[in-house]
């Protein structure tokens, strides 16, 4: 079933491979241009090019959503070439713990917070000028599963996406009256480049994640970008500040 959008122009961060890359087919499936924003500009520029091989509109932009000047770059970059942000997608995050709380470095700390807080709020705060000036839009945080509970091992990585939920619905009543909706998305474990990275690395250990999900599978990048996609669209007018689990039924244990 195609979805409706109102708006012509969505930015997805965290694009060159993954959820992000999904999101970022989805939207352009959609009829939708595409600002794909990325570190890696190969992958990047990958997307970029399959949005192209379907007949879509896209344009990679280079950023690192830890630095503010990268953020501000993202955005004019954004307007100078399709006029507006309608959609945005902030998907950039990384996970990088592998032992309890007290094990932990500040490195690490320092490097997840960067990432998965400070890089979604860098984002919000300069795209909410941009959609409060057209008049509305959407925009939709990645968190976490890991952000509704405790994630053993994963403390740093669990309290960055309760951050991210706590941005999300912030920003979400502070902009409910500008008709611009907040919410956020929290997959379980997803198919990507560092699911398969794990499974290599300790092919019992990650089969026994998929036992985590009722369903008896680990999720598809495209579940987790028709979530996005609905909480962007039209049919999903009524909902902001909203932290959605894609999860496979593992919150509902």
């Amino acid at each position: 079933m195609s979805m409706t959008f109102s708006g012509q122009v969505a930015m997805v961060t965290g694009a060159a491979a993954g959820i992000g890359r999904a999101t970022a087919l989805a939207f352009a499936a959609e009829g939708l241009k595409v600002v794909v924003a990325d570190l890696d500009t190969a992958g990047g520029e990958g997307t970029v090019e399959l949005i192209r091989a379907a007949g879509g509109d896209a344009v990679f932009v280079p950023c690192n959503v830890t630095r503010e000047a990268d953020v501000q770059q993202l955005m004019e970059q954004t307007i100078s070439t399709y006029g507006r942000l309608d959609y945005a997608f902030n998907n950039a995050g990384i996970e990088i713990e592998k032992g309890k709380l007290a094990e932990g470095s500040e490195a690490e700390f320092d490097a997840i917070m960067g990432v998965n807080v400070k890089g979604v709020w860098l984002c919000m705060k300069h795209q909410l000028p941009l959609m409060l000036a057209q008049g509305g839009g959407a925009i939709v945080n990645t968190a976490s599963v890991a952000g509704l509970g405790a994630a053993p091992k994963m403390s740093i990585y669990s309290a960055s996406k309760h951050a991210v939920i706590g941005l999300t619905k912030s920003a979400a009543v502070e902009y409910a009256k500008k008709k611009i909706r907040v919410n956020a998305v929290c997959p379980a474990v997803i198919d990507t480049d560092m699911f398969r990275r794990a499974h290599e690395a300790d092919p019992r250990k990650a089969d026994f994640v998929a036992t985590m999900h009722p369903v008896g599978r680990i999720g598809k990048v495209e579940e987790i970008a028709s979530a996005v996609l609905y909480l962007c669209c039209d049919g999903a007018a009524f909902t902001t500040g909203h932290a959605l689990a894609v999860d496979g039924g593992a919150t509902a244990i």
